[in-house]
Formats: structure tokens, sequence, C-alpha cells
């Protein structure tokens, strides 16, 4: 073989076309480019589906697990009316339902508590007390006004 060039052949390659020794370095760069879009793209994807699960966990949302379960549901299955139904539930403030209830089924066990009647006692064993004196009892509530 002779080391001439045909008298077609251009004097200059451009840098895409592989050198005589097999590196294709275009190849190299074009291979590194693609792993780093499919990493960015992969990143992306990760940060949009998770993006109900962080709303609602950033407005301190009652219906946080629920959103986070229909996000998993949504990865695993390619469902993707769950991951709706999830950023739609994030979005929403359902009303809170449980502090009251809670707050009345309180008070209603401290007025059973404080009820003189109790389910064992019988009205006849409570005692009574005769009519005081209508002076002594004006007495009494001002004792009972001085203390309380």
């Amino acid at each position: 073989m002779t080391d001439q060039m045909h008298p077609a052949a251009p004097h200059h390659l451009p840098f895409f076309v592989p050198g005589p020794d097999g590196s294709d370095t275009l190849m190299l760069v074009m291979g590194i480019f693609l792993v780093a879009t499919v990493l960015w793209v992969g990143t992306l994807y990760w940060k949009l589906h998770s993006l109900p699960e962080r709303m609602a966990h950033r407005t301190h949302k009652m219906q946080f697990e629920i959103v986070a379960v229909l996000g998993l549901i949504s990865l695993f299955t390619h469902m993707h009316i769950f991951w709706i139904a999830g950023l739609l539930l994030a979005m929403i403030d359902l009303p809170d339902f449980s502090t009251p209830l809670r707050s009345i089924a309180g008070s209603v066990e401290r007025i059973a508590d404080a009820a003189p009647d109790g389910p064992g006692i019988e009205p006849s064993e409570v005692e009574t007390k005769p009519a005081a004196h209508p002076i002594g009892r004006a007495v009494a509530k001002e004792e009972a006004g001085g203390h309380a």
C-alpha cells in the first residue's frame, strides 16, 4: 500500500471523520452526552412524578399519605389517572372533622364524669339535706364566692 492520498480526496478531513487508528472522538462525546441526557431526563421524570407528594408535604395536608400512595400506584401501574387524582388531592384542602369531634367527645366525657348520678348509684342513696334558713344560705353563698 502506498501512503499517497487519492487525488479527489480533500486535503483537510472534518473533525467527525474517524482517524486511521480507529479512534472516534465524536462517538465518545455523543455517548457521554447520551448518558448525561438520559440521567437528566430520568431525574426530571422523578421530580415531576413526586410533585403531588411534595406539594402535600409542603403544605402539611391531612391527606398526605393518600397522595403518596396514589403516586406509588401510578408509578408501578403506569396508569396516569392515579397521579392526576393525587395531584388534585394535594391541591384541595379537605376540612378537618376529627378535631371538633374529639373536642365534643372530650366534653361529653367530662360532663358524664361530673354527673352526680352515676350508673351504680340509686336515687334513694343520694343524701338530701333539709332546707336551711334563707339567711344561712346567703352566708354560705358569700363564703363560697370568696373562695373561688
